[in-house]
């Protein structure tokens, strides 16, 4: 799978199915159940170390798991996320970026409207996808877990800031938890694909964290997951349920929006 092969899904209007993942066995279970794309995400703070939230998950650690994830997949988009901190300046982006693709990561993945650490990420051939609405490592910044661009003022500025991050030269956009009329503007109005989590229907492709969707992780499940172990015989089964719910839209609903 290529970046150009997931362009041309969106043009096609076939949806994309994507997992976060944090080791080999996982991602060759994904990839023989037709994930498209692998999120090496910084959520193996909490789904993997048991942390209440993000931010100490450090480079190394994501260099690392980026390593295993691309053993055990050899066909599926692997994008990688800079951890807290990593990106503080676009020069330190680019540095932090630059281990996460010698790791064997083709696409790294920033939070917010970084666009002078994407422009210079882009002119440097990295890959980038963002990531707006609800950011986990500004967690404490906007008050706890909770939905972003429900009035006016917020809507405005997560648009404009699409705007912005693709005309920095991001190809792709995770919008996690903003309302699915917002998600769909974003997504019809923009060129970049755009993955929800939380965000509606009519994005390009979802997402959801691998722990999520197999109903094993212990804490309080997020309104926009689905627990998909339920009636499946195993876990290949399970991804395999995801993915055909995704490409088929019936995954998400509106019970799984906002």
């Amino acid at each position: 799978m290529k970046l150009a092969d997931l362009l041309a899904m969106k043009t096609r209007g076939e949806k994309i199915a994507v997992l976060t993942c944090y080791d080999a066995s996982f991602a060759t279970l994904c990839e023989n159940a037709g994930v498209d794309v692998l999120l090496v995400g910084d959520s193996l703070g909490m789904t993997l170390q048991g942390a209440k939230d993000t931010l100490g998950v450090t480079l190394a650690e994501m260099a690392y798991h980026t390593r295993m994830v691309v053993a055990g997949a050899k066909q599926c988009y692997i994008v990688a996320d800079l951890p807290y901190g990593s990106d503080a300046t676009p020069e330190r982006a680019l540095a932090s970026a630059r281990a996460l693709v010698d790791a064997g990561a083709h696409m790294v993945k920033l939070e917010g409207n970084k666009a002078d650490a994407v422009r210079l990420l882009v002119e440097n051939g990295i890959p980038v996808c963002a990531h707006l609405g609800f950011t986990p490592q500004s967690v404490h910044e906007l008050g706890g877990y909770k939905v972003q661009g429900r009035d006016a003022a917020g809507a405005r500025k997560i648009f404009d800031d699409a705007v912005a991050l693709e005309q920095a030269g991001a190809a792709m956009l995770v919008l996690e938890m903003i309302p699915a009329t917002l998600a769909a503007r974003i997504s019809h109005e923009i060129g970049m694909i755009t993955i929800g989590i939380g965000a509606g229907p009519s994005c390009n492709g979802q997402v959801l964290v691998l722990h999520d969707m197999l109903g094993i992780y212990p804490g309080k499940s997020p309104r926009f997951a689905r627990n998909f172990m339920a009636g499946a015989d195993s876990i290949q089964t399970a991804i395999a349920n995801y993915v055909r719910a995704v490409k088929s839209g019936a995954f998400p609903t509106a019970a799984h929006s906002f």
